[in-house]
């Protein structure tokens, strides 16, 4: 048995005579002492305890090459071994709030999914039902509760299609929380909701500058007082995009919850990025929602002080490990309002990312899009591989203007991972 490629140590900051060790692959972290580190760098005998959970864990492997080659295949092996189909489906591009950094202000307007365009949808989706797949529907915009009788109506067809093909059919709702009050959460709860996404910009003065209504009224506390009547029926996943002047006032909000009455244990999780370009590349920040990050000291320091909030306070938050772009993955796509095809939410509207249409399929993006850009020797030999594969295609772009480089992930990954994994060991539970 062999060290894995795919790990990473430190010194343990308050024991002299033990190491963090985490195998990135796993997202698997230990705490162990030098010794039994030497053993292990050295191919010492170990017990038969110690190579059971060394190997489970992913630390020894029988073959450094083959686990690298495994790593290759990732997303062929999860494509096959998938058994569920996934659709953001933009059902709107309206929106009842005008959020100056709003990524999809570039094309945003009173656009909305026709019910011919809605069938289609549905047809594609029954045809995977067809061949035995489940299917998850993200409904997006926009604001995808305003248009709430569509949603109902494309959530009542699958749900009755996915019991006649003997499959399961659940969606996601992407929503501001202005218009999620409890008798709608109730109403969409039997087609299949299973979880919220929702977002608060922290404390009211900031939030509502942040995300005002239309009208420019602030919409604080109509989204906090629909989050605390609808998180005991419905699972919440609640962000929030903070600044740099703004990151260090987002505790606040988390206290702001509390109040309410809103039970840390109820949620599904607690998350704040910071404010990311529009879709054109213009806007305030540098990075946003999961896939895409920065190693601006700044950044770094607002994201582990966060996260660190969140856990002290008992929210759940998000916990290490693998990501990857959503193009990677085959079963995965984006529907815009009108039908067409892109591979991520942030591309659309670009017309030389579509990559079809709900009317003639898709065609083979492998090659416009560079799904093998990470497949190199620099990046397959980083023990960080497993963390990012390539990273964020949208920077990527912002970056050279196409996916001809990675987005590097190493310069954030070294400013921050020894403590997002002394996070975990120190603070959870």
């Amino acid at each position: 048995m062999h060290l894995t490629p795919y790990l990473k140590t430190w010194p343990h900051p308050e024991k002299p005579e033990r190491i963090i060790l985490l195998a990135t692959r796993r997202c698997a972290a230990l705490e162990l002492s030098t010794g039994l580190w030497q053993r292990l760098v050295s191919g010492g005998e170990l017990s038969d305890r110690e190579l059971a959970t060394f190997t489970r864990l992913g630390v020894l492997v029988p073959s450094r090459e083959a686990e690298q080659e495994s790593l290759r295949n990732t997303f062929a092996t999860l494509d096959v071994a998938s058994r569920r189909f996934e659709v953001t489906a933009t059902l709107t591009l309206e929106c009842n709030l005008a959020c100056p950094y709003c990524f999809e202000d570039p094309f945003r307007g009173k656009l909305v999914m026709t019910d011919a365009t809605a069938d289609l949808l549905v047809a594609r989706l029954v045809e995977r039902m067809a061949s035995g797949l489940d299917v998850l529907v993200d409904f997006y915009g926009g604001e995808a509760l305003v248009r709430l009788e569509l949603l109902r109506r494309i959530a009542g067809q699958l749900q009755e299609a996915a019991v006649r093909n003997g499959v399961t059919f659940t969606f996601n709702l992407f929503s501001n929380g202005v218009l999620l009050t409890r008798p709608t959460v109730e109403t969409l709860l039997p087609l299949g909701l299973q979880a919220v996404r929702t977002t608060l910009d922290g404390p009211p003065d900031i939030h509502n500058r942040q995300r005002p209504f239309v009208s420019g009224r602030g919409s604080f506390d109509t989204i906090l007082a629909n989050l605390a009547a609808v998180h005991d029926i419905v699972p919440l996943k609640i962000g929030g995009n903070y600044s740099r002047d703004t990151y260090r006032r987002f505790p606040e909000l988390l206290d702001h919850l509390l109040i309410a009455g809103v039970n840390p244990a109820k949620l599904r999780d607690v998350s704040f990025a910071a404010i990311m370009p529009k879709a054109d590349g213009t806007g305030l920040g540098d990075h946003g929602m999961t896939c895409a990050c920065t190693a601006e000291p700044w950044a770094t320091e607002a994201h582990l002080f966060l996260r660190g909030e969140i856990i002290r306070r008992g929210f759940p938050t998000d916990r290490l490990g693998p990501g990857a772009c959503m193009i990677e993955f085959e079963k995965d796509w984006v529907v815009n309002y009108n039908g067409d095809i892109y591979k991520c939410p942030v591309f659309m509207g670009d017309e030389s990312l579509r990559i079809g249409t709900l009317a003639d399929g898709t065609t083979d993006y492998r090659q416009s899009h560079n799904l093998d850009l990470w497949k190199n020797d620099e990046c397959l030999a980083c023990a960080y591989l497993p963390l990012c594969f390539g990273g964020c295609r949208f920077f990527s772009k912002l970056k050279t203007g196409g996916f001809d480089a990675v987005d590097c992930r190493r310069p954030m990954l070294d400013a921050s991972l020894e403590q997002l994994v002394l996070q975990d060991l120190r603070l959870r539970p």
